[in-house]
């Protein structure tokens, strides 16, 4: 979802991690490298339980001109496949400095990942066909790592090298599209364009004018578990204002979305109605302004402050 739609969904982790998990480094500068476990940590030990902050012995300073990849500990859990979600924790060092720049340790939470061969590549072999419970160690240079300029936000120049530690705590599947029994649609519901199980236009001929009201309606009721607050969710979603002739932002056409429900971390409307859902339905939405951007509207996105903003999402994992 597009940065500019403020408490949107996004597909990214947080800030500190968002330039880092898309593939947005150089290309080809971060070949896997062959050589054995021990050479690729250069010396550096890593001890401690997996999902437990790591305990880093440097060796020194990390001199290294390429990414490579060490399993430190292999799990017995699933095999983690291209669209999984990965709830892990990761910790990252300074290589120059052998200080701690950034630990999911320190607040207690998972990262969730969604496992794609469109992964930075600094990453992606961390992730891609590793194990649940497993413990995944990196060595890069930042540039590989954060791109030409680093990761200013986490102290680390564009000359550093860093170390990278990915405990894979648990996998989630992602489903393709929706999956369970159609329901009928409401008489306030826009028509569906669809191809497939893409959603593509909402046509609004026939549909009345919005009442000012907060309405959710299920036009797929899935089979899975119900969506609980504080969970992360992948999505697909297609959201336009009332009448309006095009979209302001959907995902059918991109990569689904991830995000935390029911924490202030998207607008109202989608806190209030999809907390509850079960996991492969797909369901409708009428938000209005009280619930989407209030008076001020969202100009860079083209929503006035009076635009009511219908969505049609598909809740495609939970975890």
């Amino acid at each position: 979802m597009s940065r500019r739609l403020r408490r949107l969904p996004v597909l990214l982790l947080p800030l500190l991690l968002g330039t880092t998990l898309v593939a947005c480094g150089s290309d080809g500068g971060s070949d896997k490298d062959d050589t054995s476990s021990s050479d690729a940590l250069h010396g550096i030990a890593i001890t401690g339980d997996v999902g437990k902050a790591p305990k880093v012995k440097w060796d020194g300073k990390l001199d290294v001109s390429k990414t490579a990849t060490t399993v430190v500990t292999k799990g017995d859990g699933d095999k983690i496949a291209d669209g999984d979600q990965v709830a892990a924790h990761i910790w990252i060092g300074n290589g120059t400095t052998q200080k701690q720049a950034y630990s999911t340790y320190d607040s207690g939470q998972t990262e969730t990942i969604p496992a794609s061969a469109d992964l930075n590549p600094v990453f992606k072999d961390a992730v891609l066909d590793q194990t649940v419970g497993s413990r995944v160690a990196v060595t890069a240079t930042a540039k590989d790592a954060f791109g030409d300029s680093g990761n200013a936000q986490m102290g680390i120049g564009n000359k550093d090298t860093v170390l990278i530690v990915v405990d894979l705590i648990d996998v989630t599947t992602v489903l393709k599209g929706p999956d369970g029994k159609k329901q009928s649609a409401p008489s306030w519901a826009p028509g569906l364009v669809t191809d497939g199980d893409k959603v593509t236009g909402l046509d609004f001929k026939g549909t009345p004018e919005p009442n000012g009201k907060l309405r959710s309606a299920t036009l797929i009721e899935g089979s899975g578990d119900a969506v609980k607050k504080g969970q992360t969710i992948t999505v697909n979603y297609f959201g336009q204002v009332y009448d309006a002739k095009k979209p302001f932002d959907e995902s059918y056409s991109k990569t689904p979305a991830s995000f935390a429900i029911g924490v202030g971390g998207v607008v109202p409307g989608w806190d209030k109605t999809l907390v509850g859902v079960k996991v492969g339905s797909r369901v409708v939405l009428a938000i209005p302004p009280a619930d989407g951007y209030g008076k001020k509207g969202n100009a860079q996105a083209g929503i006035k402050g009076t635009d009511t903003l219908y969505f049609v999402v598909d809740i495609l994992a939970a975890s």
